[in-house]
C-alpha cells in the first residue's frame, strides 16, 4: 500500500495548530524543557506535565529513549493529544540519522494508535540538539513520506522562514511533488 499521508508545510506556532495531535520535541525526562518542549508545556498547562509524571512513574521510569514516542493529553492546546518524541543530539562523529527518522515513524505509529488523522510536527532535533537544518528536514520529510499510516495530513509547523525554506527544498525532492501550502 503506497503512503497516503499528505504533507503540508507552514510557518507558525505549533501550539496554536488545530489538529488531532501535536508532536513535542521532548527531552527524555518528559518533564518539560526549552524550545518546542517548553512552549507546548506552557501552552498546554499542567495536565500535560501531570500525564508525563505518570508515564515516568510507570512505563518510563528512566525516561523516554531517543527515537521513541508516547502520547498524552493535550491540556489547553487546540489538539486532542501530544505525542512526545525524543530526538537525538547531532554528532559529526556518529551517524544518528536512524534515530531521528525513528522519531517521525514512531510518532505516526502512536498517532495511528490514538486515532489521529491530522498531526503537527516540529523540526525535531534541529534546535538545541544541533542537527543541521537541511539534513533534519530531509530526514523528516522522507520518513513521513515513506511511512504507511492512517494519518491524512502531516503538517510541519516551522518556526521561521529559514526552516520553512529548508523543508520546502526537502519536500521538492520527493517523487510526489511540491507541498500543498
Amino acid at each position: 500500500m503506497p503512503p497516503t499521508t499528505t504533507i503540508t508545510l507552514v510557518r507558525g506556532d505549533i501550539t496554536t495548530q488545530h489538529v488531532d495531535a501535536v508532536v513535542n520535541a521532548a527531552n527524555s525526562s518528559l518533564l518539560g524543557g526549552g524550545g518546542v518542549d517548553g512552549a507546548i508545556h506552557r501552552a498546554g498547562g499542567p495536565a500535560i506535565l501531570a500525564a508525563c509524571r505518570r508515564l515516568r512513574d510507570t512505563a518510563f521510569p528512566a525516561g523516554l529513549p531517543a527515537g521513541g514516542a508516547v502520547a498524552t493529553v493535550a491540556g489547553r492546546l487546540p489538539a486532542k493529544h501530544v505525542i512526545h518524541v525524543v530526538g537525538p543530539g547531532y554528532r559529526r562523529d556518529e551517524d544518528r540519522s536512524a534515530v531521528l527518522r525513528s522519531c517521525y515513524v514512531e510518532a505516526l505509529r502512536v498517532a495511528d494508535d490514538v486515532g489521529a488523522r491530522t498531526v503537527a510536527f516540529p523540526a525535531v532535533s534541529a534546535g538545541a540538539y544541533g542537527w543541521p537544518l537541511d539534513d533534519a528536514a530531509r530526514i523528516a520529510v522522507v520518513a513521513v513520506h515513506e511511512t504507511v499510516s492512517s494519518v491524512q495530513e502531516a503538517r510541519f509547523v516551522l518556526f521561521d522562514d529559514h526552516a520553512l525554506r529548508a523543508f520546502e527544498a526537502a519536500h521538492a525532492l520527493l517523487p510526489a511533488g511540491p507541498a500543498e501550502l
